[in-house]
């Protein structure tokens, strides 16, 4: 392996690694963090979850998220450099996520804000048509300051892979108007200005059918609070993006598009979020593995330092070449959504290819780099488990993002659905050379989708994870992101 490309940073593994070029804006980007951005992000971490002011001097509600005071100038960073704004006025995705990277580099947490403001945002864009649209488009995509930020809430006490039953906000349509009522229970980057929110209409079906999904503004046309917020989670990680539960009480909201597609806009919306949730985690992966090297260059044991050691050379470089493959198998599937993003249901082929894409690499990536950032504590030894040191927030970080946007069984099942019921074998072996990078595994694919799910559940990870890493290993050895054009 190439211990440079490790100590430079996000910025040269996008480029020697995966070919990008590399713009002068994402080297200063990475500057700021070395210089400024990390030392202010560890800062934010130790502190702890923000605090929740509740109510004013007068006992009036105002729920009022007190952040530590650095953390605004770190968030007010990505958005002056355009992780939003290059989507918001653009479309351009890949400048959106390669800045999405560096961020998560740094702080996993601190790139949820933009990626749920970028979530927000896709739908309100494809799908929202009322008098309301210039007026909330146009608050998105500021490069100063003040800030719009959305949020995405789907989540309730019961679940939120099962969104089917387990969404009882309801919606209900009074003179006209959309309110709804209920409580969601896991509810990142609270306070934001606006929310998508996952909701029943009245009548609506039970299941993920019934679902439908509304724009709900921070204050109402009065000016007065539109949801309340019950308290904030203390979180292990992730401190850098507020989440909390969340009331709604007859809340003013938009109903976006068609009711009865609500469940595929909700699926368009954490996609987005899954793409941002594999590139992100490689990216801290990466960090926490240089920590590990630079701390065993210093590490003196056994005659040597711990780095010239052939088994820490070993380890340090399976770790290393896993995560560019994960790299590959995350930026591979951000080329396809580039493409597919703007398809709007009934969706393309092509569109069930990213879909699969986007669960093999939310899934995989998430394992890949919680393992390296586990070993980094390793070699740390006794020092990688005080909270005094860096190291062991790279595991508290991505034990989190491990599970966020879906747990690897719900990716694992979905993938394993999509593949059956789109038929995506044979597209598979037109795009890619799998036959030859990994003999027989199509024709693992192929049985594995004509058995039931009962028995098709004990086979799924192993070819899922074989095909996950053939599909990165074939992107590298390219060296291109192989997508279908037109």
């Amino acid at each position: 392996m190439r211990v440079d490309i490790l100590m430079g940073g996000p910025v040269a593994f996008l480029r020697e690694e995966l070919g990008f070029p590399v713009s002068e804006r994402l080297m200063d980007y990475q500057n700021w963090w070395e210089n400024e951005g990390f030392a202010l992000s560890l800062e934010i971490d130790r502190r702890g979850t923000p605090h929740l002011k509740q109510f004013n001097e007068r006992g009036e509600r105002v729920d009022e998220i007190l952040y530590p005071p650095a953390y605004q100038y770190l968030l007010s960073a990505g958005y002056a450099a355009g992780i939003v704004s290059e989507v918001a006025h653009r479309h351009d995705m890949r400048l959106s996520y390669q800045l999405g990277f560096i961020a998560s580099y740094y702080d996993p947490g601190l790139y949820c804000p933009y990626t749920v403001t970028l979530s927000t945002w896709v739908p309100l864009y494809k799908y929202f048509e009322g008098p309301e649209r210039e007026y909330f488009l146009g608050q998105f995509g500021r490069t100063e300051p003040p800030y719009w930020q959305g949020a995405t809430w789907m989540t309730e006490i019961g679940s939120g892979s099962d969104l089917g039953n387990h969404v009882h906000t309801r919606a209900s349509l009074q003179e006209g108007r959309w309110y709804l009522t209920g409580e969601k229970y896991f509810s990142s980057n609270v306070g934001a200005q606006v929310a998508v929110v996952a909701a029943r209409p009245e009548k609506a079906p039970l299941g993920p059918k019934g679902l439908a999904l509304f724009l709900v503004p921070r204050h109402r046309q009065d000016g007065s609070l539109n949801y309340l917020i019950r308290r904030l989670k203390d979180k292990i990680g992730t401190r850098s993006v507020p989440t909390g539960e969340v009331e709604l009480h007859n809340a003013e909201a938009y109903l976006i598009g068609d009711a009865a597609q609500g469940i595929y806009y909700i699926l368009e919306v954490l996609n987005f979020s899954r793409i941002a949730n594999a590139v992100g985690v490689v990216a801290h992966g990466l960090h926490a593995l240089r920590k590990a090297y630079e701390f065993a260059r210093e590490r003196y044991l056994f005659g040597r330092f711990l780095a010239e050691h052939p088994l820490f050379q070993k380890e340090l470089a399976y770790h290393y070449d896993q995560l560019r493959v994960a790299g590959a198998l995350a930026w591979l599937a951000e080329q396809w959504l580039e493409i597919t993003w703007l398809e709007k249901p009934p969706y393309s082929q092509r569109y069930a290819i990213f879909r699969l894409l986007s669960h093999l690499a939310k899934y995989w990536t998430a394992e890949v780099a919680l393992k390296a950032a586990h070993w980094a504590i390793e070699i740390w030894g006794g020092l990688g488990i005080l909270a005094e040191f860096p190291v062991e927030r790279f595991l508290r970080e991505l034990l989190i993002t491990n599970i966020w946007e879906g747990t690897r069984h719900r990716h694992l099942l979905d993938g394993w659905e999509i593949l059956r019921k789109a038929h995506l074998t044979e597209a598979l072996r037109n795009i890619w050379a799998i036959e030859s990078a990994a003999p027989g595994l199509l024709e693992e694919l192929e049985r594995l989708t004509a058995l039931p799910e009962s028995e098709a559940v004990y086979l799924i990870e192993p070819v899922f994870g074989r095909l996950a890493e053939t599909l990165g290993r074939l992107t590298l050895e390219e060296r291109t992101f192989r997508v279908l054009a037109g």
